[in-house]
């Protein structure tokens, strides 16, 4: 299988579902959820085969960046064409759909050290968690971006383009607070079962990685609370979950790529 162009294919079908999009947002084109969806369907049918060959080739428990950033990237496509179906939220497909092909073709020219441990139930759900969490905060992300604008965008008393496009500020702060629930929830398994289920946590470089996941969970952990106790709402949670995810990005990826590819260690 040539992982290449199908990565190329992908990434070009995920460009024009968020083209689309996009234009929808501009008010230049009628909205076409289904022509989205399905651009991002064909998208991920390219995606998934490179997924699921890396886990073939002896990946396992811990993997590396690239096998990393392929999964991911995938996950976060899938999550977010099945949430669209009962969420307002396929905007998201913007930003996520081309940061999701261009990882995905960066991915494949990077090296992915092997891992020789097994996958044990406490170590899968561990992974799996993992990567659900991100998924769900990496559209939070983005849907905190798009309630930014659409903020700024109103206190400037601009009420067309992207303004009439998106849903009331209200459903959109719903919407960012319902996943940054889900997210935080999901980021407490997947720290709780590192810690009960992962080994040797120094010896496999994970320190840094479970250091600033909990900073991520402290961040989102306080902006839950202060919203519900204080208001905080506008502005303010828009800076506190871009801070939050940009932390939690640099726990699940800085780290793996400071060592696998400017140290060039497994």
């Amino acid at each position: 299988m040539q992982a290449l162009p199908l990565a190329i294919l992908a990434f070009i079908l995920y460009v024009a579902a968020a083209s689309w999009q996009a234009l929808t947002l501009a008010r230049r084109v009628p909205s076409r959820p289904a022509l989205v969806r399905g651009l991002g369907v064909l998208g991920l049918l390219c995606h998934l085969p490179l997924a699921a060959g890396l886990f073939g080739q002896g990946q396992a428990v811990l993997p590396g960046l690239s096998t990393s950033a392929i999964v991911a990237g995938a996950v976060v496509v899938l999550l977010l064409i099945v949430v669209s179906f009962f969420k307002p939220v396929l905007n998201a497909a913007v930003g996520l759909f081309p940061l999701a092909g261009a990882a995905l073709l960066l991915a494949t020219g990077l090296p992915s050290p092997e891992r020789t441990a097994g996958l044990t139930p406490g170590i899968a759900l561990h992974a799996l968690s993992s990567v659900l969490a991100f998924a769900v905060l990496a559209i939070a992300a983005v849907q905190a971006v798009l309630l930014g604008l659409q903020n700024q965008a109103l206190r400037h008393h601009h009420t067309r383009g992207i303004v009439q496009a998106l849903p009331p500020l209200t459903t959109m702060e719903r919407i960012l607070f319902e996943l940054i629930w889900a997210g935080l929830a999901l980021l407490t398994m997947s720290i709780a079962s590192g810690f009960l289920f992962v080994e040797n946590m120094f010896a496999q470089h994970l320190a840094h990685k479970t250091i600033l996941s909990l900073a991520a969970w402290v961040i989102f952990s306080v902006l839950l609370f202060s919203h519900h106790r204080l208001g905080w709402r506008g502005m303010r949670a828009v800076r506190w979950t871009l801070g939050g995810c940009a932390v939690l990005l640099l726990a699940y990826f800085g780290s793996k790529f400071v060592l696998e590819v400017v140290l060039s260690r497994g």
